[in-house]
C-alpha cells in the first residue's frame, strides 16, 4: 500500500505585474492559507518520505508558508515537470518515485492536480470524493491511500481519498470572498 498526498499551491495574486505566470506569488490571504495548512499538519502528525514540487514562485512561497506553520523544513525537491502538468505527465511524474517512498507529498497547480485526484480515484462513491469533485480550491490538501506496492503500478481508479481538507474547513476567513 502506498499513500499520496496533494497540496494545491496557495491564493495567487493576479494583482501583480509579472512577466511569467511562473514568477506570480500568493496574495495576503494565500500567504495566511499556507501557514494555517503547515499549522493543521503538525496537528495531525502528517509526515512524508519524499516531496516533490513545482519550482514555481507561487509553490515555493506555499511551501515557505507551510514549512512555517509546520515548524519544520519540507525539502522538496522541485521538478519542473509539475508546472502546469497534465494528470498523465503527474502519473508519470508519480511512477517515477523510488519504491522505498511509502508516503509521497506533491504539491503542484490545477487543474493537473485535480484530474488526477479525480482519476485516481474514480470508483470511490465517498464523502471526501464528491467534495473534491465540486472544486479543488487553493491550499487544499487531500491524500490518497493506493491499492499497489510499487509506484509504476499507479494507475486510474481503485484509490480511496482518505483526506480532503480545503484552509476553510480549518479558518472560514480562508474561504472564497463573496
Amino acid at each position: 500500500m502506498k499513500t499520496l498526498s496533494l497540496l494545491r499551491h496557495a491564493k495567487s495574486s493576479w494583482d501583480d505585474p509579472v512577466e511569467r505566470d511562473f514568477d506570480r506569488p500568493l496574495n495576503g490571504r494565500g500567504h495566511r492559507a499556507a501557514r494555517r495548512m503547515g499549522e493543521w499538519l503538525k496537528e495531525s502528525g502528517a509526515r512524508f518520505d519524499a516531496i516533490i514540487a513545482s519550482p514555481a514562485l507561487r509553490i515555493k512561497q506555499t511551501i515557505e508558508g507551510v514549512e512555517a506553520g509546520l515548524e519544520a523544513r519540507l525539502r522538496p525537491d522541485f521538478d519542473k515537470r509539475i508546472y502546469m502538468a497534465s494528470a498523465a505527465s503527474l502519473f508519470d511524474v508519480i511512477r517515477d518515485t523510488p519504491e522505498k517512498v511509502r508516503h509521497l507529498l506533491m504539491v503542484g497547480h490545477n487543474p493537473g492536480l485535480e484530474d488526477l485526484l479525480l482519476l485516481a480515484t474514480q470508483g470511490d462513491g465517498g464523502k471526501l470524493r464528491k467534495e473534491a469533485e465540486l472544486k479543488y480550491p487553493t491550499a487544499t490538501f487531500a491524500t490518497i491511500q493506493l491499492p499497489i506496492k510499487r509506484w509504476a503500478e499507479i494507475e486510474e481508479g481503485g484509490s480511496r481519498l482518505i483526506t480532503f481538507t480545503r484552509p476553510r474547513d480549518l479558518d472560514p476567513t480562508l474561504g472564497p470572498e463573496d
